[in-house]
């Protein structure tokens, strides 16, 4: 597949990085010429330095034999421009284009991307995805990653294994036998940084970082099992009130559950927005760093802080500020990774990377066969796929234990028509399975080749 992805910066440099891994050709374009000399000088990739919504531009990309564009520069209308000129000019095929502003997001203007008005086919919004995966971790406090599958019956939650969780130095194939009915299924395990995917006599050590697959139902079980709380989040003080925050808060009056939260926003004219926009949620004005303000936040009563400004920094000593005053439990919004390594450190219980959410939403669009969800794992070192088993697939019909799956990868979940299961090695896959698996980076080509339908099919 040719591909010409505009923007090199860290999302543009991640996706640029699957899809050159996975043979194909791949053509990055950016303004700047260091992102694009950064990119080639890294990545099997071809650069162009220049601005991608100029034509002549895309024409030396290569645009008059590309099957799919893909839009990621900093700026909404630029994005939007390049997928007009790539349509208009040079029928490509597939166009995707990141937009940030709330306002091209608004389901009343949902036509202004029909072919014949702006032609995207798929509008990726970063707000939303982050403001989607913070929801994600307030209901599951105690776990620093996830991410629900299968049409939300099944989640994959990361979890730090404490010195007391009771399965430590246990062989995963003993879990099953300790716990008959359980439906957990671990499938990515972390240990002095680096991920790998386990085999069924692996243990389990304190410290290590492990990825399980969990139906909803046994969610609060499975936190139990690997020693983990599962209280629920009643009070959460949210720390930044734009799109990202707004958009928190909001869902938070919606949920049945009535959480209440507080809203704290530094910009005077944004915090008055918010004001204006929530009807159950109290927006304070001013810094959320202020100890002062906090306390008038009811930081100490708190169940959890949620800090989303634009400012990584912040959020962090943010975040920090309302653990010393009592808070149990802080989730920041990060956009640099070489920051996550200051989690731990800092007693900060989850972060979410917008970079890591954006990459997920467009490899989403980019899979081959019936692939319905994408979910990127760390630094890319692995990806969660869903996708749906077609006759022609070369798993269709087969047991388990009798595919040929590479070592780094597992299956986490599968769905046989109604009915959601935790996968052995006696399970049958068949024609119309949705299954969820667990595929380390260097795995993830040939996940697609066992998914991916054949000619004869067509």
């Amino acid at each position: 597949m040719k591909v010409i992805i505009c923007g090199a910066g860290q999302v543009g440099w991640q996706i640029a990085r699957h899809l050159s891994g996975e043979n194909n050709d791949v053509t990055v374009v950016d303004n700047n010429p260091e992102l694009v000399r950064r990119a080639t000088d890294t990545l099997d990739v071809q650069g162009i330095a220049g601005s991608a919504s100029y034509p002549d531009i895309l024409t030396r990309a290569g645009a008059r034999d590309a099957d799919m564009i893909i839009a990621a520069t900093y700026s909404d209308e630029v994005n939007m421009v390049i997928c007009q000129v790539a349509h208009s000019v040079f029928s490509i095929p597939r166009k995707i284009a990141r937009l940030r502003s709330q306002s091209y997001l608004d389901a009343i203007y949902s036509d202004l991307y029909r072919r014949d008005h702006m032609p995207i086919d798929v509008v990726i919004s970063p707000e939303r995805e982050v403001a989607e995966a913070a929801l994600k971790r307030l209901t599951a406090p105690s776990a620093f990653d996830r991410e629900s599958f299968l049409d939300g019956s099944v989640d994959m939650l990361g979890i730090i294994l404490d010195e007391d969780c009771p399965v430590l130095n246990t062989p995963l194939r003993q879990l099953t036998d300790l716990f008959s009915t359980l439906s957990a299924t671990v499938v990515g395990v972390r240990r002095e940084g680096s991920l790998f995917a386990p085999e069924a006599g692996d243990q389990l050590f304190a410290g290590d970082e492990i990825y399980v697959f969990t139906l909803r139902d046994d969610l609060t079980r499975t936190l139990d099992v690997f020693g983990k709380s599962s209280k629920k989040q009643e009070r959460v003080v949210i720390v930044g009130g734009g799109n990202v925050g707004l958009a928190v808060a909001h869902a938070l009056e919606q949920e049945k559950s009535r959480i209440r939260a507080r809203v704290i926003e530094m910009d005077r004219d944004v915090a008055e927005i918010a004001a204006d926009a929530l009807e159950r949620t109290i927006v304070l004005n001013g810094d959320g760093m202020n100890s002062d303000l906090l306390a008038e936040a009811n930081i100490t009563s708190a169940d959890a802080v949620l800090t989303v400004t634009d400012d990584d920094k912040v959020n962090l000593l943010t975040a920090v500020r309302a653990k010393a005053a009592g808070c149990p439990m802080a989730i920041c919004l990060i956009n640099d990774p070489t920051l996550t390594s200051l989690m731990q450190p800092l007693n900060i219980d989850a972060y979410i990377n917008p970079r890591v959410t954006t990459v997920s939403s467009i490899l989403r669009h980019i899979r081959h066969g019936r692939v319905r969800e994408i979910y990127s794992i760390g630094n890319a070192e692995a990806e969660v796929i869903e996708a749906q088993v077609l006759s022609t697939s070369p798993i269709c019909g087969h047991n388990i234990r009798d595919i040929d799956f590479p070592e780094g990868v597992l299956i986490g979940a599968l769905r046989k028509g109604d009915k959601v299961m935790r996968p052995t090695g006696g399970t049958r896959i068949d024609e119309g399975d949705v299954i969820a698996m667990f595929a380390m980076a260097a795995d993830v080509a040939e996940v697609e080749r066992l998914l991916q339908v054949s000619v004869d099919f067509f």
